[in-house]
């Protein structure tokens, strides 16, 4: 059981912000969404930040936390549409729907715990040939040039980065990045991927690979050089 503080500007129960929190149990302790309460706010696991309707003051709480140096790892709670707003300057640890279920919400509770008590000189960036991805920041970039990509377009891309060479079936990535609440067809996998390769553009498209009748994998560069010889051979 971790010990979670809730920051909300309504001071509404935790059950009303993240719906989820009232299926686990997790010790929950509501405070004002000001930076002034943290001064001598209880001692937690994790911060929970409700970025739910006041994007602007959730943004500012979240950059005071991260400036004065974070006690514990900070997730703010957005919907849907607060998605586009997050970049790197919140300075955050992580991002969980309102509508997101018990299992993730325990999930990424339980991963921001672990990756917060990392040592700080542990690069948070993953690194596969000419792409880099930064979890912290939720950026990525290709040959040093930043690639704009949408919450799932980045979360795809990492899920295969993380794993070369092997395949998905659209099933599994639909299960895997955006979860089981997901209701969504397959056809969704399709189209973040066409979006993906063009965003990677037409020299790295390739990076994603299409397997026939099956689904998706990430080709190491490597392999593409491996497959062009092939090819010409």
């Amino acid at each position: 059981m971790a010990r979670l503080l809730l920051l909300t500007q309504a001071l509404a129960p935790s059950a009303e912000v993240l719906p989820a929190l009232g299926l686990l149990a997790h010790q929950v302790r509501t405070l004002p969404a000001e930076a002034s309460v943290l001064v001598d706010a209880p001692e937690c696991d994790v911060i929970l930040v409700d970025a739910r309707r006041e994007l602007f003051q959730a943004k500012s709480l979240c950059r005071v936390i991260h400036a004065t140096g974070a006690v514990a790892p900070v997730i703010v709670i957005v919907t849907e549409g607060g998605l586009a707003a997050l970049n790197g300057e919140w300075g955050v640890d992580d991002v969980v729907l309102e509508s997101a279920g018990p299992g993730e919400v325990e999930a990424r509770i339980r991963l921001a715990r672990a990756r917060f008590a990392q040592p700080d000189d542990e690069d948070p960036t993953i690194r596969h040939g000419a792409i880099a991805i930064d979890e912290s920041s939720y950026s990525a970039r290709l040959s040093g040039r930043h690639l704009d990509l949408t919450y799932k377009e980045f979360e795809l891309l990492k899920h295969l980065v993380l794993h070369p060479g092997r395949v998905f079936t659209r099933a599994q990535l639909l299960q895997e990045v955006w979860g089981y609440d997901y209701y969504g067809g397959t056809r969704t996998v399709d189209v973040h991927v066409r979006r993906l390769r063009a965003k990677l553009g037409t020299d790295h498209e390739t990076l994603i690979g299409t397997v026939r009748n099956v689904g998706y994998r990430f080709v190491p560069e490597h392999d593409e050089v491996d497959e062009a010889v092939g090819a010409g051979a």
